[in-house]
C-alpha cells in the first residue's frame, strides 16, 4: 500500500525530483560538498576549473567535481529561493554548504572586495518565518565559519566578521525609515539570502554557512552597485573567491575524514 502525499517516501521523492527539475542534476550526481552562489560568473568559472559540464535546468544551474566531491548551484537570487535550495539539499544530507556570495558593506573602514565572515544573520525577509519561530536567532554553522576564517587568515585577505542583515526589499537604499533603522541595528553587512539560508539550515538539520565578499557601500555616496562596478568586481574577484570557498571545503574534508565516496541516505535525519 503506497504512503499518502504527506508520507516521508512520498515527500522525498517528491523533493528529489523537484531538485533534478530546478539544477538540471539528477540526485546521484551531487556530491556531499556544496557551495552555493547566485551569479552565473562563478558556476561558470567552476565548471571551467573543473572540466566538467554545467547542468541546467528550469530555473538554477549545477555543476560537479567528483574528483573534489563538491558540487555547485547557482540557484538564483532572494529569499524564497535560498529557501527552497536548502529544503531540497536537506534529502541529500550534505555535509557542508557553503554560500558563496555577495553583500553591501555598511561599516566604517570596509571597501569594495573585503570578504566579509557572517556569524548571524537578521531576519528581515519572511521566508525563514515559515520554518522557524521568529524568536529563533538566524546562525551561520560555526564549524564551516571557523574554517572560512583560518582560511581567511592563513591567505592574508582582508575580511570582517559581524551579523548580516538580510531583507527582501529592493532598492531599500532608497527607503529613509529602512535606512535610519539599519543604522540603529548596527548591522555590519546587508544581503538578501543569509538569513535564510542559515535558518532553513538549521530547521532542515543541514550545516549551512557563508563567504561573502564585499561588493558596494552602499550607505556613501556613490557607493551603490551598477553595472559597471558589478562587472569589474566579477571580473576582479570572481576566480579567488570560488578558490577560497574550495579550499575551505577541502580543508572541511580533510577534517572529517572524508573517504571520497558518498552514499545518499534512504530517508533525511529527523524527517
Amino acid at each position: 500500500m503506497s504512503k499518502s502525499i504527506d508520507g516521508k517516501q512520498d515527500r522525498r521523492a517528491i523533493a528529489l525530483s523537484a531538485l533534478e527539475r530546478y539544477t538540471g542534476s539528477t540526485a546521484t550526481e551531487f556530491r556531499p560538498y556544496i557551495l552555493l552562489t547566485n551569479f552565473g560568473a562563478y558556476i561558470d568559472d567552476f565548471a571551467e576549473m573543473s572540466g566538467h559540464e554545467m547542468k541546467k535546468g528550469t530555473t538554477m544551474r549545477s555543476a560537479h567535481w567528483p574528483e573534489e566531491n563538491i558540487s555547485i548551484i547557482d540557484f538564483g537570487i532572494g529569499s524564497p529561493m535560498a529557501a527552497l535550495i536548502i529544503d531540497l539539499l536537506s534529502y541529500l544530507a550534505p555535509r557542508v554548504v557553503l554560500m558563496l556570495g555577495l553583500c553591501g558593506g555598511l561599516s566604517k573602514g570596509y571597501e569594495k572586495g573585503h570578504y566579509f565572515n557572517p556569524i548571524a544573520a537578521v531576519r528581515d525577509e519572511g521566508t525563514s518565518s515559515h520554518y522557524m519561530p521568529p524568536q529563533v536567532p538566524s546562525l551561520s554553522s560555526f564549524d564551516i565559519q571557523r574554517f572560512v576564517v583560518s582560511k581567511l587568515e592563513e591567505c592574508g585577505v582582508v575580511y570582517h566578521s559581524g551579523v548580516i542583515h538580510t531583507t527582501n526589499l529592493r532598492f531599500w537604499e532608497f527607503d529613509n525609515d529602512f535606512v535610519l533603522n539599519l543604522k540603529k541595528e548596527r548591522c555590519q553587512a546587508i544581503d538578501m539570502e543569509c538569513a535564510t539560508l542559515f535558518t532553513v539550515g538549521y530547521a532542515r538539520r543541514v550545516p549551512v554557512g557563508a563567504l561573502m565578499l564585499i561588493s558596494d557601500m552602499p550607505l556613501r555616496q556613490g557607493g551603490i552597485k551598477t553595472k559597471e562596478s558589478a562587472r569589474s568586481l566579477f571580473d576582479q574577484y570572481t576566480s579567488t573567491h570560488i578558490e577560497l570557498g574550495m579550499d575551505v571545503i577541502k580543508a572541511m574534508r580533510i577534517a572529517h575524514l572524508d573517504p571520497g565516496t558518498y552514499s545518499m541516505p534512504d530517508d533525511r535525519k529527523g524527517e
